[in-house]
């Protein structure tokens, strides 16, 4: 073939998404906080949305003693507002606003004059704060404040030093000498013996075992600490750590010269430290969770509804909706602007009553299918899949995983997020199927309730589950045990 351009015709299908579908999605997505962010952000920007007033709300007026029913919450809720009233909108020249993009000193209707209040979280202290307000009261010379500094940058979340001595050696050398190149002066890179005093420094600072290499060295600086440096738990630390870890009981006893019980309560004294100390002062606030959704037990049924009371109710504005009828003083890019701006406003309404919509239909056959959950507890979780969900409520199953992704619903039995009540199953000798989450807590408590001198194995197990009808096998058993971060019954046995 000769090179060179060539044109040609050809049919294909393509499958092109609207970008207010994208919008949609994202709305299913979005838990309670960010949607409530977004309508308030929406109604900053788009003038033909307005808030609902608790005047327009008629049918929300009704006896607060009285509980809806969950159907009726379920029925769609009203867009178009009431029958117009007196407002202050008459002082204001809307044509005005409008025409001249929002940026004449006339006012938005009145939800853009409020105030919304956000709880803030009070910020703690660092654990990189809290190090170097404890260097500050260390006499210390400019050089050395460089290189405990220098320290501190190297310290991750958990307390440890997250790279070697040698790395952050050269990176401060490095570091000096472009400075000494800068200002044309000469300056001595830290030495060897430098980097050791200073890591000595920052390992007696608090918390005890912070600036640790590794966790064997982490438990040596806070048995130290604690004044136990001659003690059976440093020497074990110290000299047997692989065996310590191994849980070699027996082994540890015939090199140590002591018996077994001495050995697993030296142990047991070593379990009690901060493997990772520095969380104390790293960790993040505490992060409250708002459900999407409420299930509540109301005479023998289950009823459920929106928990979404605090989020902005939308509706059209009706001095925008005015303006925008007189179509003959607008020229076409203002024509442009208010049709994209109405349509957009039209679309929102919508798609939230359509989110609200679907949420209920799912959270309905949930409820529904997980009754048994409900009555007697997570032993009694069906396994349950998107899929399954998806045909039954007729929606796709992208869809059913965007409306229970990071969304939470209040049960009588807690907060739980929506994925907890997804789960595959195994088989029983009965013909049903049991979830594999109420298999996981049977293992649990089983492990829990079990002889310490003669911990239940992988197989036991197996024939325990077996009896009550569930087909399972030992490598099930050890994968779920593992997921539940349960030790093999070696290392969990006692002496």
């Amino acid at each position: 073939m000769r090179p060179g351009l060539q044109q040609s015709t050809g049919l294909r299908q393509e499958l092109k998404v609207n970008p207010r579908l994208y919008q949609a999605m994202d709305l299913l997505y979005m838990p309670l906080l960010d949607l409530q962010q977004h309508l308030k952000q929406e109604l900053l920007t788009n003038p033909f949305l307005d808030l609902v007033e608790p005047e327009d709300e008629d049918d929300e007026s009704a006896d607060a003693d009285e509980v809806p029913e969950a159907e009726d919450l379920a029925e769609p809720e009203t867009a178009v507002e009431s029958e117009p009233e007196k407002t202050g909108d008459d002082d204001v020249d809307w044509e005005a606003v409008l025409l001249d993009g929002f940026e004449t000193g006339g006012q938005r209707e009145e939800h853009e004059q409020r105030e919304w209040y956000e709880p803030v979280t009070v910020d703690t202290k660092h654990l990189s704060d809290h190090l170097t307000e404890q260097l500050s009261l260390i006499e210390m010379s400019p050089r050395e404040a460089i290189l405990a500094d220098e320290f501190v940058g190297n310290i991750s979340d958990d307390g440890y030093l997250a790279c070697p001595l040698e790395v952050i050696q050269r990176g401060v050398n490095e570091w000096l000498a472009a400075e000494a190149e800068e200002r044309d002066a000469e300056v001595t890179p830290f030495s060897d013996d430098e980097m050791q005093a200073m890591l000595k420094i920052i390992q007696e600072l608090d918390p005890p075992g912070v600036g640790a290499r590794d966790l064997r060295e982490c438990l040596l600086l806070q048995l130290r600490a604690a004044g136990h440096r001659d003690s059976m738990a440093y020497r074990l630390v110290e000299e047997s750590f692989e065996e310590l870890i191994s849980h070699r009981w027996s082994e540890l006893s015939k090199r140590f010269g002591i018996s077994a019980q001495e050995v697993q309560s030296a142990a047991d004294e070593i379990a009690k430290l901060d493997p990772k100390p520095g969380l104390r002062y790293s960790a993040g606030g505490d992060n409250y969770i708002i459900p999407d959704l409420v299930v509540d037990k109301i005479d023998q049924a289950y009823h459920i509804f929106l928990n979404d009371g605090n989020l902005p109710r939308l509706k059209l504005s009706r001095a925008y909706q005015e303006i925008a009828r007189d179509k003959k003083k607008f020229d076409t890019e203002s024509k442009d602007f208010i049709a994209s701006k109405l349509n957009s406003a039209n679309w929102m309404i919508q798609a939230i009553e359509q989110r609200r919509q679907t949420m209920l239909k799912v959270m309905h056959y949930i409820v529904d299918r997980q009754r048994d959950f409900f009555e007697r507890g997570v032993q009694a979780l069906r396994p349950l899949t998107l899929r399954e969900v998806a045909e039954a409520v007729g929606m796709h199953e992208s869809t059913v995983s965007r409306v229970t992704n990071e969304k939470f619903v209040q049960t009588p039995r807690g907060v739980l997020p929506l994925k907890f009540f997804f789960s595959s199953g195994l088989a029983t000798s009965d013909g049903d199927d049991v979830s594999a989450r109420g298999i996981k807590d049977q293992i649990q408590k089983l492990v829990s309730g079990e002889d310490t001198k003669s911990p239940l194995t992988d197989q036991a197990i197996v024939e325990i589950l077996q009896q009550t009808g569930v087909q399972i096998a030992r490598r099930t058993v050890a994968k779920y045990r593992d997921q539940l971060g349960v030790l093999p019954a070696r290392m969990r046995k006692r002496v």
